[in-house]
């Protein structure tokens, strides 16, 4: 069963529901909590001195977004990844950041450049064996872009639906394909301070379609975590 994580210490200056949301989001993505696995209220109320409350109201996020399933008198299930709603998610975020990064190269700063250049020198000093990490700071960069286009909300619709994106992701983060979303990122970057408008979008676009490469074959590979594969 479920193992939170002890340095996972709650926030006294934040609501406890979504800093449970958040805890156990990260581990389902993370394949800390793997498809199948069944997670108690009762035990994660008593691993972090909470009530029961604030956990069953993560529950009902965790289900809203795909990633358990609450089946009454049962108990609470990690799902499987769902291959449809993974090209679905993939789908809509390009089509929204495409136009995002059209707006940043159309509109850059020195400031909006420096910072994506601080953020991928950061990306390419993250350990070899720290997927969790890189995939944090490719989280900054993306989130970056769309706060630098001034679209927040675009920004909210994208972090609501990309839960199983973001679980293939982590599964198919290899040293070598980290080098490779770097390099992309610097391609972006570098469309985006020469303003060259269809650069940028073209250079996204390839970014953000990765994942049709990685995925037929992270499914095969790791029949476990996915819905309907053999």
């Amino acid at each position: 069963m479920q193992n939170i994580k002890p340095q996972r210490v709650l926030s006294a200056a934040e609501a406890v529901g979504p800093q449970v949301y958040r805890i156990l989001r990260e581990q389902i993505i993370q394949a800390e909590l793997t498809p199948g696995e069944r997670i108690s209220e009762a035990e994660i109320a008593k691993s972090l001195s909470i009530s029961r409350q604030p956990v069953r109201e993560a529950f009902i996020k965790l289900s809203e977004e795909g990633l358990v399933q609450v089946l009454p008198q049962r108990g609470t299930y990690v799902t499987r990844i769902s291959t449809a709603s993974v090209m679905d998610v993939r789908f809509v975020r390009e089509a929204i950041e495409a136009d995002i990064v059209r707006q940043v190269a159309g509109e850059h700063t020195a400031g909006t450049v420096r910072e994506l250049r601080d953020q991928i020198a950061r990306q390419k000093q993250v350990p070899q064996d720290d997927r969790a990490a890189f995939l944090r700071l490719d989280e900054l960069f993306h989130h970056t872009l769309a706060a630098a286009a001034g679209r927040a909300y675009a920004w909210s619709v994208i972090e609501s639906v990309k839960a199983q994106m973001d679980r293939v992701r982590f599964l198919s983060v290899d040293d070598i394909q980290i080098g490779r979303l770097i390099d992309q990122h610097e391609r972006i970057v570098d469309a985006i301070a020469a303003g060259d408008v269809g650069k940028a979008e073209t250079a996204l676009r390839t970014h953000l379609r990765e994942i049709l490469k990685s995925l037929p074959e992270i499914a095969r590979a790791r029949t476990e975590f996915f819905d309907g594969v053999a």
